[in-house]
């Protein structure tokens, strides 16, 4: 497994000790009608979620406001899987690896999520690293609340995962 040292200027951090196993997080995270149930913070929605787990493979949601609209599709693939330790997907690249851009006018960044669960007793650490291009990426993503954000949508992963015991 490759290593990500966090980059304090570029990179955003989120972890904590939780009550699920590494297992049951992971079913949740890599199982598209578990992540619907989870990966947007409430009262927003996950109304779609593909996944093909391997390297090169998709990973694809769309989100819907509490007024019913539709966000633009987040679509990447992933660049690691190791069952119940790590997930590492980008939004850089699509799936097969083809860059992907930003469309002209909408906002958004690029950036690189390395989801790590390591087995604590009864439960897990989870560490969310996300990686961004450029200082003003992050900055960004931090204002738009990234800790709130990532945190609630931790919270009901959680939920998600002690659901399946």
């Amino acid at each position: 497994m490759a290593d990500f040292p966090l980059n304090p200027e570029l990179d955003l951090l989120l972890e904590r000790e939780v009550d699920a196993p590494a297992h049951l997080l992971w079913r949740a995270l890599t199982t598209p009608d578990l992540l619907m149930q989870w990966f947007c913070p409430r009262p927003w929605k996950t109304v779609e979620c593909d996944i093909d787990l391997r390297p090169g493979g998709v990973f694809r949601t769309v989100m819907e406001s509490p007024e019913g609209v539709r966000m633009g599709e987040g679509k990447g693939c992933y660049l690691e899987v190791v069952e119940n330790q790590r997930l590492v997907w980008t939004s850089a690249l699509g799936p097969g690896y083809r860059p992907n851009m930003l469309e002209p006018g909408q906002p958004g960044f690029l950036f690189t999520a390395v989801i790590t669960l390591e087995a604590m007793g009864e439960g897990a650490k989870y560490s969310a690293l996300v990686i961004h291009a450029d200082p003003e990426a992050k900055t960004s993503h931090e204002e738009m609340g990234f800790h709130g954000g990532w945190g609630a949508a931790l919270t009901q992963l959680v939920e998600v995962a002690q659901s399946l015991r």
